[in-house]
């Protein structure tokens, strides 16, 4: 499926930085906005999938993405990513939280160091990079923080209990932070995707049954993947939705 064709003039030269950028969703949205003219770095931990994105973009694009190596889950790395943003990009104007791993994990099989280790992927370092990035949304005069969630923490799925209960504290956390950081003129919505089909997905979770049942489910008799979050993503991150902010975004083909 081709990126959607619809133009962002005002995202042209801003500082964009996106998390779980090499692959998947993330690659989809580091070519989107690099193709709107962006100025874009990405932070992951998979080197050889991001370095062969980068190559590839350079290629198709004339514009290659900073590619940013570090562990999220480690806080002083996390903080130097950021650093090296800022100095690659001059500013950042849009930060996209979207590192994230779905683990599924039993009731029963749940310990304290899983339980912590799918807290600290999938919704500690949200916080700690809004935290590091809007000093220097700041001094640009303001931005736009698009955090990922997903409708999985309202879809009673049994075997994602921690993953569940990160993807529901993305929306508490988009709320206050949009609350503490409004009057520096910095908007900050979540991203709610249903089903999305990417390759990592199809290579450890899901067949056709699942992906057919999914699509019971939704409106839309299709399925879902990760270009249909790019329009939506990069809205939020444009002038277009200058007055939003502290909202949360479904896009899941219909099922809620």
């Amino acid at each position: 499926m081709p990126l959607p064709s619809g133009q962002f003039p005002d995202l042209q030269n801003n500082g964009v930085l996106i998390t779980g950028g090499g692959s998947g969703i993330g690659a989809a949205l580091v070519e989107a906005f690099l193709r709107h003219g962006a100025r874009v770095a990405f932070i992951d931990i998979a080197e050889e999938e991001s370095l062969a994105l980068c190559e590839k973009l350079a290629a198709e694009t004339g514009s290659r993405p900073q590619f940013i190596p570090a562990d999220l889950r480690r806080i002083p790395s996390l903080k130097s990513a950021v650093d090296t943003a800022v100095d690659a990009l001059g500013s950042i104007r849009v930060l996209v939280n979207n590192a994230a791993r779905d683990d599924r994990q039993p009731l029963e099989a749940v310990t304290e160091e899983s339980w912590d280790e799918s807290l600290s992927v999938n919704l500690r370092h949200l916080f700690f990079m809004c935290q590091a990035v809007t000093p220097h949304m700041r001094r640009a005069g303001g931005g736009s923080i698009v955090n990922f969630s997903s409708i999985a923490f309202m879809l009673n799925m049994p075997d994602v209990p921690a993953y569940a209960t990160a993807k529901a504290g993305i929306v508490g956390l988009t709320k206050s932070l949009a609350g503490k950081l409004g009057p520096d003129n910095i908007r900050v919505n979540a991203i709610l995707p249903g089903m999305i089909v990417t390759e990592r997905q199809k290579r450890l979770w899901l067949d056709d049954d699942a992906i057919a049942r999914m699509q019971e489910r939704q409106c839309l008799k299709r399925m879902l993947i990760a270009e249909d979050l790019v329009g939506p993503c990069l809205y939020l991150a444009s002038d277009c939705s200058a007055a939003m902010t502290a909202q949360t975004m479904i896009i899941d083909g219909g099922v809620f």
